[in-house]
């Protein structure tokens, strides 16, 4: 028996999928949670196999959610985390898988593959819906040349990393708060990233800063 919770902020989502896989032979249901700091407790106090995950949740969201029960704050061998959301951005992807999930599906997504993710992230395995596995390779495959940054983009994601404000910066560097603000989103245009913290981290992976 493969035990579950379901992260949703959603009652509606999370009624519709609970009845969905409790139907499924070998499928059990043993919790709901509405955000993701309820998800890990709930994670701890069940002892779930597989916790389906949300991304957008109120208060600790699902990428955060999921590098606390990773870490085993949800009990050791901790729970696999299935991403289960509408959202797939190239971004979310990555920070979703870096953050220790197992897998990453679509809620769109049919019933067979759901269900199918489900058990082959019980099993120890991946589980990618098809369009989150060609973003994920086509961001594999982009030339490092495609993600060079301005002498000035480093200097001011440099002192982002160092948890400067946007004015700070702009005082270091003798100019206008509205020309950081500028430079900042053509680093997170040329990164893929929404936020601060992303583009620092990617950054740092790409050997960019």
């Amino acid at each position: 028996m493969i035990r579950l919770v379901i992260a949703d902020d959603h009652p509606i989502v999370r009624a519709g999928l609970a009845g969905l896989l409790s139907d499924e032979a070998g499928l059990e249901v043993v919790g709901e949670a509405a955000d993701g700091d309820a998800a890990v407790r709930l994670a701890a106090a069940t002892r779930p196999d597989v916790v389906l995950m949300d991304l957008r949740m109120p208060g600790v969201d699902g990428v955060a959610a999921t590098v606390r029960i990773v870490a085993g704050e949800a009990g050791d061998p901790a729970p696999r985390v299935l991403i289960l959301t509408t959202y797939e951005s190239d971004d979310q992807i990555l920070a979703a898988i870096e953050a220790g999930a197992s897998g990453y599906l679509l809620k769109a997504a049919p019933r067979d593959e759901i269900v199918a993710g489900i058990r082959s992230v019980a099993a120890g395995q991946t589980a990618l819906s098809p369009q989150v596995a060609v973003a994920l390779v086509q961001r594999m495959r982009e030339p490092t040349a495609s993600l060079s940054l301005t002498t000035r983009e480093r200097d001011v994601l440099s002192r982002v990393a160092r948890g400067r404000s946007n004015k700070q910066i702009a005082v270091d560097l003798g100019i206008g708060e509205s020309t950081v603000k500028t430079h900042l989103i053509k680093v997170f245009d040329k990164l893929g990233v929404a936020d601060r913290t992303r583009a620092v981290t990617l950054a740092m992976e790409r050997g960019l800063l």
